[in-house]
């Protein structure tokens, strides 16, 4: 390829790179510039990239019990990071067992895991499971457990894993080391991209847990941010649609703009973490779909 050929094809793949960038941000920006307009302007001329009437009524809603919002964002923060480390630390380890050949019976847990994909008991069982038998009612631990295992992540790091010369293994076996110093010393740094990216997937279902938190924790110092926005907004919700079936004129719930308002709160965090881990993404997901 001639030097002015290359330089056209560079500039050109520059732009369509910008344009579609730039289609990923609009909806971003739409939502942060929903979040500061008037619910009153929303309902008449819909969302637009710049506020034609500014206004904070809806933050300041939200802000009406501040300490609720950050006793949901502590808790939320607290289960991510525990539920991830837990959950990501057990799936490399069952990821590093399976893709033993030495060890015979790795299919059938292979199949074991497999099947909890296609059938479960039910709600009303898993429920009862929960509380009674486990007693998980107003605990924690009814938010993290759930998602410490999860078989499509645990498929991908045995991908990857799989990917990683036998030699390596076979060599520090002969210096002594047994399967857990191979697989802290050796594995875990050699699957970084790996853990990376299904740990930032583990997080992302930490972080948007609600429907846990709904079924097993009724103490109200307990609930998630996801769920203390759910709740804010179904009051809201019930409250607007109380009056308008009462007929007394009332100042308007800025239920439109609230819901942005939700977005910005609950993903904040995640889109400043995303840069961080994203240069690990295409190498996690693509090695470790090279096999099966």
């Amino acid at each position: 390829m001639l030097k002015g050929d290359r330089l056209i094809f560079n500039v050109t793949g520059y732009i369509i790179i910008g344009i579609i960038a730039s289609l990923c941000v609009l909806p971003i920006l739409l939502v942060i510039s929903g979040s500061f307009t008037a619910e009153s302007v929303i309902i008449k001329h819909g969302y637009s990239l710049i506020p034609k009437e500014f206004s904070l009524e809806a933050y300041k809603v939200l802000m009406k019990a501040p300490m609720n919002m950050i006793r949901g964002y502590g808790v939320t923060i607290g289960i991510t990071v525990v539920g991830t480390s837990i959950a990501l630390f057990l799936t490399s380890m069952t990821a590093y067992v399976l893709q033993k050949k030495e060890f015979k019976y790795r299919n059938y847990f292979s199949f074991f895991f497999f099947f909890t994909t296609l059938f479960n008991g039910g709600l009303v069982p898993w429920y009862i499971l929960m509380v009674q038998y486990l007693g998980m009612k107003n605990n924690y631990l009814a938010l993290i457990v759930p998602y410490v295992f999860n078989v499509f992540f645990i498929i991908i790091m045995r991908s990857f894993i799989n990917e990683i010369p036998e030699e390596i293994s076979e060599s520090a076996k002969l210096d002594g080391a047994n399967h857990f110093q191979i697989f802290t010393l050796l594995i875990v740094p050699i699957a970084k991209p790996a853990m990376a990216t299904i740990g930032m997937f583990i997080a992302l279902n930490y972080w948007n847990e609600w429907y846990n938190t709904m079924l097993f924790i009724s103490d109200t110092k307990m609930y998630t941010l996801q769920y203390f926005l759910y709740k804010n907004l179904n009051s809201m919700n019930f409250a607007a649609a109380a009056v308008a079936q009462s007929g007394i004129p009332l100042p308007q719930m800025p239920s439109n703009a609230f819901k942005l308002v939700m977005t910005v709160v609950a993903t904040g965090p995640i889109v400043i973490l995303y840069p961080f881990v994203q240069r690990y993404f295409v190498k996690g997901i693509t090695i470790g779909a090279v096999k099966g």
